[in-house]
């Protein structure tokens, strides 16, 4: 939220995510679950603890509550561990936890998740990935000195054993680096997850596996609002991740047969499309990096249809007719096929065509 802080927000009402902009950015997602049950407590017995302890509620975490556990190594010549096994589905699956570097910054995620035991090693210190072992991993700061460690692998078993250690890896072997401990030493976590898919946003748990439901917005405006005969739509827009699926802003009739479309489409790239009665008008497809923001004007008229990227003019088609009976803006399809999930700074309707310098203006990074 705008403090700096996690917060859980209500059913019904939109989540506006400062991660990466003081002016906040609409949220939406889809379904997940943390499948981690007392996600906050590692004092909990469900913790196998190898070679250390664990003092509960020692500093405040990133929800503004005095609820961050400290992990301690004991005196041993070893690695240092907290352990569990989760039941999960086979296909990518993502580990995560909230850290914060005390007297000890290398924290390690060690997965059985491909198969075998692998070993990411995060820099709780300088915020950095130094050794990675699994499909792909990274490291966000949250402000505070805490860090959100993520790892994710394909897994073909329906059991995965973690853990989280305090150690260093032997890069050429994906060995641990065993360490005499001195009993007093050790780091901070919080807010465990384990999801299917990609990492989402943290999702709190209290003894059972918790889901967050898929995340919709759609039936803005009315007929009097959109103007069938030229207009333009306009979004500020990123994805979560490269899309492995469709997704869609639109205006339209309420029905697939009258509709514009800006999408996030399954192979990397953008497309914008105009149906009337059913036959496509005009479509357009370009390359971005859409897990970046981008800023995307698309005008139409009959027989008049461009569109402007990053104040960039990147595409006419002078032949179409445009659809008729808009009466509805949505984040999915037109009829609440294909919801889209991602951050959205800025999006914008307008009921007359703009000039080519308006539009340029309006997607550029001036403004």
């Amino acid at each position: 939220n705008k403090q700096g802080l996690i917060e859980v927000v209500k059913s019904n009402v939109p989540r506006i995510d400062y991660t990466d902009t003081t002016n906040g950015v609409l949220l939406l997602e889809k379904s997940a679950t943390n499948l981690v049950t007392y996600s906050e407590a590692f004092d909990n017995a469900i913790w196998g603890k190898e070679n250390l302890t664990v003092t509960s509620n020692e500093i405040i975490s990133p929800n503004g509550i005095l609820s961050a556990d400290k992990i301690v190594e004991n005196e041993t010549n070893t690695y240092h561990a907290l352990s569990r096994s989760i039941n999960i589905s086979s296909g990518d699956n993502s580990i995560s936890v909230f850290a914060k570097k005390d007297e000890r910054k290398y924290l390690i995620i060690r997965s059985n998740l491909s198969g075998s035991n692998v070993n990411t090693t995060f820099d709780l210190e300088n915020g950095l990935v130094t050794y990675n072992g699994h499909t792909s991993s990274s490291i966000e700061s949250f402000g505070n000195g805490w860090y959100r460690c993520i790892i994710t692998s394909n897994s073909s078993t329906t059991s995965v054993s973690t853990a989280i250690l305090m150690s260093e890896i032997n890069v050429t072997n994906n060995t641990l680096i065993t360490y005499q401990g001195d009993g007093t030493s050790g780091f901070y976590v919080w807010g465990f997850q384990v999801e299917s898919g990609n990492a989402s946003s943290y999702i709190p748990t209290q003894g059972s596996a918790t889901t967050r439901v898929a995340e919709t917005a759609s039936g803005a405006g009315n007929s009097e609002v959109f103007n069938d005969s030229e207009g333009v739509l306009f979004a500020n827009i990123a994805a979560l991740t490269e899309i492995d699926t469709f997704r869609a802003i639109s205006i339209s009739s309420g029905s697939d047969n009258d509709r514009i479309n800006i999408w996030y489409w399954n192979n990397g790239t953008f497309k914008i499309d105009v149906h009337s009665g059913a036959n496509t008008q005009c479509n357009f497809d370009f390359d971005a990096n859409m897990t970046l923001f981008n800023k995307i004007a698309f005008k139409y008229k009959q027989n008049d249809f461009c569109v402007f990227h990053n104040g960039f003019k990147i595409g006419i088609d002078t032949s179409g007719i445009t659809p008729v009976g808009l009466s509805e803006l949505s984040f999915d399809r037109a009829n609440g096929a294909f919801p889209n999930y991602g951050k959205t700074k800025e999006i914008g309707y307008y009921d007359t065509i703009l000039t080519d310098l308006e539009l340029e203006t309006l997607t550029s990074y001036r403004t």
